[in-house]
């Protein structure tokens, strides 16, 4: 998996940028928010990637900070949510901002978003409040977990198959029981019992 684009920031369109690393230029689809913080063409820029595979496409999104990314990956989770309209959602709401909505389940925040109706924005914040606790760290919460151990416990359940949303809501649920100083084994082992409930 590719983790992070590290290059030439060589053009940008409306939802894009096409970063030039090793002489390739890789389209990277992006929020609004990314495009607006990333810098000018021309200058070196780091995206964090997530690659998306489908029967016919291979499609690369880009982001500013890996929490946007996080994000990206809890809200494609959720049903009815696919890249574009997560997309739209990072475009109106930072990731800070968003953790916000979700914790106070506030769907007409949510519903700013292009593509988002008040259903979909009631079941995203219903689907994420349990991943707006601990496992996406002190903006949601207001403590401040070991993330990077707790990310690597939601990473480590991704890869095992758990959808972003599950992963998250599982590791939070352990992280919250164990404490600030769990260890990644700790926290994996934990979370895997709590998703199978």
């Amino acid at each position: 998996m590719i983790a992070y684009l590290k290059g030439r920031l060589a053009a940008t369109g409306i939802d894009h940028a096409i970063v030039e690393l090793a002489g390739a230029g890789l389209q990277v689809n992006c929020s609004a928010k990314t495009l607006a913080s990333i810098g000018p063409v021309g200058e070196a820029v780091l995206l964090h990637t997530e690659l998306l595979v489908g029967e016919d496409f291979m499609r690369l999104v880009g982001f500013a900070s890996a929490a946007e990314r996080d994000w990206f990956r809890l809200l494609t989770g959720v049903q009815g949510v696919g890249a574009r309209v997560a997309l739209a959602i990072l475009s109106t709401l930072a990731p800070d901002e968003l953790a916000r909505a979700v914790a106070a389940q506030d769907k007409a925040m949510v519903a700013r978003a292009n593509g988002v109706g008040p259903k979909l924005a009631e079941r995203i914040v219903r689907e994420l409040k349990d991943a707006a606790g601990p496992a996406l760290g002190p903006a949601a919460s207001g403590t401040t977990p070991a993330a990077g151990a707790t990310n690597d416990a939601i990473s480590a359940l991704l890869n095992l198959g758990f959808k972003p949303a599950e992963a998250s809501a599982a590791v939070g649920r352990a992280s919250e029981e164990l404490g600030a100083g769990a260890s990644l084994d700790a926290l994996v082992r934990l979370a895997l019992k709590k998703a199978a409930r």
